[in-house]
């Protein structure tokens, strides 16, 4: 299923992203599993939105990630900002940042495009370890207060709060990439994907298209990054390494790249595994890397396609 076909809101994609949403912190054991749970769907999303509709293989997500939550934690601590500005600022910053590295890295395709990518988030990890005075270095941001959600309502330090208002950002994300993705400008990510060079001749100013996708993808990135800030009150130099866009990427593409949902699915099925394996045994990520081979050589549209298949075989057999 193509995210074009897949994708008109409201439609049942948002309805089941939306009672996922509600129904998480009843059914998993801990409200902060929910918490990770939406952060790293957030993330997810910016690798959804580039590698499903355009096709563009990123590993410098963590990059963005990492600076949405600097900023985040800064405005909040150093500015006595509320949580509602400073996300959106933190947005604004990634996608900024997003938008002038874009202006290098789509000027080229396949495997240098991933190789700038790889190398931006690499320069992004080893300039906040260069300058400890403003990340805080190898020993993180920290004292970040638990402040409000706005205008002094609503304290974080509830839990319930906390998980309502990562929630929410989560949704207007998933509605947005839906949105995106159904739209003109959807049609024609999903046309450079599919042929780039018939694309450019038929008139698109392909990397124009791109670049306001890798800016879209930023922005959802640092978004998931000042996310991570909220729920820790806390910013880890890990943020902004590698091994953070590897995990976000790892998400989609087992849940699939072919619908937002995929996300979900992807950061739901990473996070409980981080969750419930990492006590039993301690090199759970063997699994990871398992079930990411098996998706990648059988299972294309992730473990979502594979749901719609069994789905579809059931509902036949009946």
């Amino acid at each position: 299923m193509m995210p074009n076909e897949a994708l008109r809101f409201p439609n049942g994609t948002t309805i089941a992203i939306a009672a996922i949403l509600v129904t998480m912190p009843w059914i998993l054991p801990s409200l902060t599993l929910a918490c990770e749970i939406v952060v790293v769907s957030t993330g997810a999303l910016s690798c959804t939105l580039l590698l499903g509709s355009v096709g563009l293989l990123s590993f410098g997500q963590g990059l963005y990630f990492g600076l949405g939550a600097y900023v985040c934690a800064t405005l909040i601590r150093d500015f006595g900002m509320t949580a509602l500005p400073a996300t959106i600022t933190a947005v604004v910053a990634g996608g900024l940042l997003a938008a002038i590295a874009g202006l290098l890295i789509v000027r080229r395709q396949g495997v240098y495009f991933v190789m700038l990518t790889l190398a931006f988030a690499q320069m992004g990890f080893f300039l906040a370890l260069a300058f400890p005075k403003l990340t805080g270095g190898e020993n993180g941001f920290g004292n970040v207060p638990r402040t409000t959600v706005a205008f002094g309502q609503l304290p974080l330090s509830h839990p319930i709060v906390l998980y309502a208002l990562l929630a929410l950002l989560c949704f207007v994300a998933f509605a947005l990439v839906q949105r995106i993705i159904a739209s003109p400008f959807g049609t024609v990510l999903n046309s450079i994907r599919q042929n780039e060079s018939r694309s450019e001749a038929l008139g698109y100013d392909v990397r124009r298209f791109k670049l306001a996708a890798v800016t879209i993808a930023g922005g959802l990135a640092a978004l998931a990054g000042a996310m991570n800030t909220l729920m820790l009150s806390f910013v880890p130099l890990s943020a902004v390494d590698v091994e953070t866009s590897e995990r976000l990427l790892i998400a989609a593409l087992i849940g699939g790249v072919g619908s937002p949902l995929g996300a979900l699915v992807g950061a739901s099925v990473l996070s409980a595994m981080s969750d419930f394996l990492s006590p039993i045994w301690p090199r759970w990520s063997t699994i990871v890397a398992v079930l990411l081979i098996v998706t990648v050589l059988f299972l294309r549209d992730g473990l979502l396609g594979l749901g719609r298949l069994l789905g579809g075989a059931v509902r036949s057999e009946r």
